[in-house]
């Protein structure tokens, strides 16, 4: 008789366990992982959280980086589902980018539909970087986005 686990399918949620054991097994940055496919650290963090599909090339390559069964190739580059719960996070770092939006989000839409119209920033032809800045009063963070403008169609 097969064994049952053997004929379960793979998810995003195994490989994504996968991962992060590998990791942490490894000893690993985000960065040092992203170097070694050849992509930001914040999208192969994204991605390998199950939120961004790899590319096929990308996928083969992080089951060779991260010693993942050939089976998880395919589970990478599957188009993700995007759910998330809608309750406020209690992790003090996540919650305070909700802080951030529920503070400056009428402010950012403000000033997007100003300089460029009625529209968004897309979340998908994106980018993201994360920068640590030197500063005598204690370091910062930098966080630096880059979304294309998408303007609403009046029809």
């Amino acid at each position: 008789m097969k064994d049952i686990a053997m004929t379960q399918m793979m998810t995003k949620e195994d490989v994504t366990a996968m991962i992060l054991s590998a990791k942490k097994q490894a000893g690993l940055t985000w960065e040092e992982i992203a170097d070694k496919i050849g992509m930001s650290p914040v999208w192969t963090h994204s991605a390998a959280m199950g939120m961004n599909a790899f590319p096929a090339d990308k996928a083969k390559l992080m089951v060779s980086v991260m010693g993942l069964p050939q089976e998880a190739e395919s589970v990478l580059a599957e188009s993700p589902t995007k759910i998330w719960e809608q309750a406020v996070p209690t992790d003090p770092c996540i919650y305070r980018f909700y802080e951030i939006v529920g503070v400056y989000g009428p402010t950012l839409k403000a000033l997007i539909q100003e300089k460029f119209g009625d529209g968004i920033m897309s979340a998908i032809d994106f980018d993201m970087t994360v920068t640590r800045v030197e500063n005598p009063k204690g370091d910062r963070v930098k966080v630096e986005m880059s979304g294309k403008y998408l303007g609403y169609n009046s029809w």
